[in-house]
């Protein structure tokens, strides 16, 4: 038997060992790191909105009398009216009947998932999925599949061949994919659901506020069953939410195990994301467009320059290929000011070692061409 002594030097020694950040503190753009300021590109703070000390002390001016702990699950004493008007507010931005909110993305996908599918039914899943849905796919009592990334032919054959052998089937994907920025194409995954007689779910984690023509990212009100997303990446808050139909949120309250076993979130946080989705609302979108010119100049010159990436959105990977070389090329990043962990296996596929680089709108387009420069690709 391999002891967990073992275990963690055979994660030294393929460079995949992983410890907790010394941050103690975040401004705009900007990280303190074992006391060393960087420019910060690893946030998936997108609009830099978490940050905004004077947008926050305007909001806590006007909401001090918001309790700062639930005390309890939403199905005891641990409601309010601040979670019922965001969730009625979410329901009408995504055209559905209902919304729900989660304590974290992850928490979202591995409730709705194991809820919704039990045994005699499927997930069908993009291989490169977040790992919370692999996990509410393994928790669920059903079957999964898992197509090739984008792979919408071999997702029909699958349908074509097994979809006869189940009572219900789920295709699940990301819209922006969180490591390769790529865009899953959501209107072949709605002819196909439609064609096949599935639910579509997509997960707008990494879009929700910062992709797309409106708030809603990737999937707008197109006809997509579920949709699930979070409030702690471009809205800069924390939490997140599944919005479908009323019946379908209807059976989570009743049967999604970690929304019903969790402590809620506390009142202000949920009040905060009210407030900058309603109050503030112009100021997300005047956010948005900062991010989105910013990004489009990046693809530029990643153009211009000939650089080869899958991404369309604010997340740009370099892949480097193998862990010591991007550990190395991120260790370097850090010497010139730059902050940009590697991300390894498992969180990416083997031998697709990367430095991720999250665009914000507190970015700058010069610290970008410097990065490509150092980063020598």
């Amino acid at each position: 038997m391999v002891s967990i002594k073992e275990e963690l030097l055979k994660l030294k020694t393929n460079s995949q060992f992983r410890e907790i950040p010394g941050v103690s503190y975040k401004t705009d753009g900007k990280i303190i790191v074992d006391g060393i300021e960087y420019t910060n590109f690893a946030s998936n703070d997108y609009l830099g909105i978490s940050t905004k000390r004077k947008l926050i002390n305007e909001f806590l001016n006007t909401n001090r009398d918001k309790l700062f702990s639930s005390a309890s699950a939403r199905l005891l004493s641990g409601s309010s009216l601040e979670f019922k008007e965001l969730e009625n507010l979410l329901s009408k931005l995504f055209d559905k009947e209902s919304a729900l909110i989660f304590n974290t993305g992850y928490q979202c996908n591995l409730g709705v998932i194991s809820a919704l599918v039990k045994r005699g039914d499927v997930v069908i899943s993009d291989k490169l999925n977040h790992a919370s849905i692999m996990d509410g796919m393994r928790l669920a009592d059903s079957e999964f599949i898992r197509y090739k990334h984008f792979d919408y032919n071999q997702l029909e054959k699958i349908l074509q061949t097994r979809r006869k052998n189940y009572n219900k089937a789920l295709i699940v994907t990301e819209s922006v994919f969180s490591m390769d920025g790529d865009i899953a194409n959501i209107n072949k995954l709605i002819e196909l659901k439609n064609k096949y007689n599935c639910l579509l779910m997509v997960d707008e984690a990494h879009a929700f506020c910062a992709c797309g023509e409106s708030l809603t990212g990737i999937s707008g009100n197109k006809d997509v069953d579920i949709i699930t997303a979070t409030f702690g990446k471009a809205l800069g808050s924390f939490g997140a939410f599944c919005t479908a139909s009323g019946n379908i949120i209807d059976y989570l309250i009743n049967k999604s195990r970690p929304f019903i076993f969790s402590t809620s979130i506390p009142p202000i946080n949920i009040a905060w994301t009210n407030w900058l989705l309603t109050q503030r609302k112009n100021y997300i979108c005047l956010r948005k467009k900062i991010l989105e010119e910013l990004v489009n100049n990046a693809h530029r010159i990643m153009q211009e320059r000939g650089l080869i990436t899958p991404s369309k959105s604010q997340i740009i990977p370099i892949i480097t290929g193998t862990n010591k070389r991007t550990l190395e090329i991120s260790e370097k990043l850090k010497s010139q000011g730059y902050y940009i962990p590697a991300i390894r296996p498992p969180t990416v596929p083997e031998g697709t070692s990367r430095l991720r680089i999250s665009l914000t709108a507190d970015s700058l387009i010069e610290d970008f061409e410097k990065i490509l420069d150092l980063a020598a690709v």
